[in-house]
């Protein structure tokens, strides 16, 4: 079995966390790819954040894999149809930033988020969209930038060999208590379910770490997935 291990919702607004995540990765001896939201909510953004850049290009510099996870994360603006509110049922409170976006938008703030990215010494090996919600025709949009990688819920999406590699991720949800333990009783039966799997994601949140019951969950399946697979990096898909 490979296992690919991901920090998501990289921003400013969550340093502490992301930062107590890797640091739970680096105790495995593991180097996690990050993914990067260069605004969170349009009201953090990266620049005006010298320190956490820095922290970031470290982290880099060691060997973290970079990917642009949306440009803002949140859906302001952007109003739901009744099939989309369906596909994130559930999943997101409001943050499938790329949800109902065609394929000239999601072009525009993928170029606007990779700009940004790239101006600050980081180079994205991919694009994630937030909550893995995105039309086709955001996919569409990642190939024709360039960039190598993407996720849906259901895989990893290598646009330079035009496949999808099924992989399913385990995630945490720390919206709420109910659904901190729910997250925790999941992650615990995936383990039962999909633990021969030939590739699973870990999909680390910083949200995870807002209740006990979810961060005690992410410390004990981080740990036993780790000792069941192999560590590979998304250049190696």
């Amino acid at each position: 079995m490979s296992l690919l291990v991901s920090i998501h919702d990289v921003t400013p607004a969550f340093a502490r966390p992301v930062r107590a995540l890797w640091d739970l990765c680096k105790h495995h001896d593991v180097t996690p790819a990050l993914l990067v939201v260069p605004n969170w909510h349009g009201q953090w953004p990266l620049h005006q954040h010298a320190d956490f850049v820095d922290w970031i290009q470290q982290c880099a510099a060691n060997g973290a894999e970079i990917f642009l996870h949306g440009e803002r994360h949140d859906e302001v603006g952007l109003p739901r149809h009744a099939m989309d509110s369906v596909r994130a049922f559930g999943r997101t409170a409001r943050e499938g930033e790329f949800l109902t976006l065609n394929e000239a938008s999601a072009s525009e703030r993928i170029a606007r988020g990779l700009e940004l990215l790239r101006t600050l010494g980081l180079n994205p090996v991919g694009f994630i969209p937030p909550a893995w919600l995105a039309r086709e025709a955001t996919f569409e949009a990642v190939a024709k930038c360039g960039l190598r990688l993407s996720e849906d819920e259901g895989g990893v999406r290598v646009h330079a060999r035009n496949v999808r590699i099924q992989a399913p991720a385990i995630r945490w949800s720390g919206r709420t208590p109910f659904r901190a333990r729910a997250s925790a009783l999941i992650a615990s039966w995936r383990w039962h379910t999909q633990r021969h799997r030939p590739l699973v994601r870990l999909a680390l949140h910083p949200q995870d770490l807002s209740y006990p019951v979810s961060a005690r969950s992410v410390q004990r399946e981080v740990q036993r997935w780790l000792q069941r697979g192999d560590i590979i990096r998304y250049a190696n898909v």
